[in-house]
């Protein structure tokens, strides 16, 4: 029983991390461009089949260094030709584009890469497990944790001791005011769109490696990263971290004792939370801490 309990707590963790990723960057777009993106999931796609395609030329560990910032790099065109117009209108207008452009998005990767699934072969080193009694900790999963986390830390400081991270958590709390101070809003608004597509982008790649592709996994793993945000507090990193491993370590621990309600507790813990503290975890309207 302990060793069935390690086993769905570390998946919990590992499908957490994918959640912290996915939420992160909602978060930072959302919380500066109120933009709710769709369509990030099928970014996360688009990361994990560059990777795909790279890595028979760079390695895993090429793909991983190259796949990203060419997220990165579709992202903000995509901001600077569809986004950017929509600014300063209803919201509406954007959930409704980048909901549409997540089906371009699927239906574009089903057309190159083709409707199988695809496999992403991962570093020898890192594919077997650590011992015969924890079979389930290879080291690639010890590696996308860590992986995780390490972005996770790098984000925080970028955000708090950077003169970009500084605009970037001003914009989000007076954004008219950041413009009068000289800033180019415009040109903010796109690196932190890019930043954000960026950790999909990266979580496209390090789930291609533990899940395989499929043209519809970014589904999958969108809605639970916008319930992150949610139980996290709409406008915290900080909450949106914790939210992120909170309903990843949940669903694992309800995959013990009821397997069928292992997704269902995810909207259920939300619904408790937001019954308790409607604004989340560590919600503060307008704040980015």
């Amino acid at each position: 029983m302990t060793q069935l309990l390690l086993f769905n707590v570390t998946n919990g963790l590992i499908i957490g991390a994918f959640y912290v990723l996915m939420a992160l960057g909602l978060s930072l777009i959302l919380n500066l461009s109120n933009v709710i993106n769709f369509a990030h999931g099928g970014f996360l796609v688009i990361g994990g089949y560059i990777a795909y395609s790279v890595t028979p030329y760079v390695g895993f560990w090429g793909a991983l260094l190259v796949a990203p910032p060419l997220t990165a790099l579709i992202g903000f065109v995509v901001e600077r030709i569809l986004i950017r117009p929509l600014y300063g209108r209803d919201p509406l207008y954007g959930l409704l584009l980048t909901f549409g452009l997540a089906f371009m998005i699927e239906d574009g990767t089903r057309f190159i890469w083709g409707a199988q699934g695809k496999p992403v072969s991962v570093p020898a080193v890192l594919a077997h497990p650590l011992s015969a009694q924890f079979f389930f900790l290879t080291g690639y999963r010890l590696f996308m944790v860590a992986a995780a986390l390490a972005v996770v830390a790098l984000l925080f400081a970028l955000l708090r001791y950077t003169k970009l991270g500084v605009r970037i958590r001003a914009g989000t709390l007076d954004l008219e005011t950041v413009s009068a101070l000289g800033v180019n809003v415009q040109a903010l608004r796109s690196l932190n769109f890019a930043a954000g597509v960026f950790l999909a982008g990266l979580s496209g790649v390090l789930a291609a490696g533990q899940l395989g592709l499929e043209p519809t996994m970014g589904t999958g793993l969108l809605m639970p990263s916008f319930v992150a945000i949610i139980v996290g507090g709409v406008g915290s990193l900080t909450g949106t971290l914790i939210g992120g491993l909170l309903i990843g370590v949940a669903s694992g621990l309800t995959a013990v004792f009821l397997p069928a309600a292992s997704e269902a507790v995810i909207y259920v813990l939300m619904a408790l939370i937001l019954l308790l503290r409607p604004r989340g975890l560590f919600g503060e309207e307008g704040m980015m801490t």
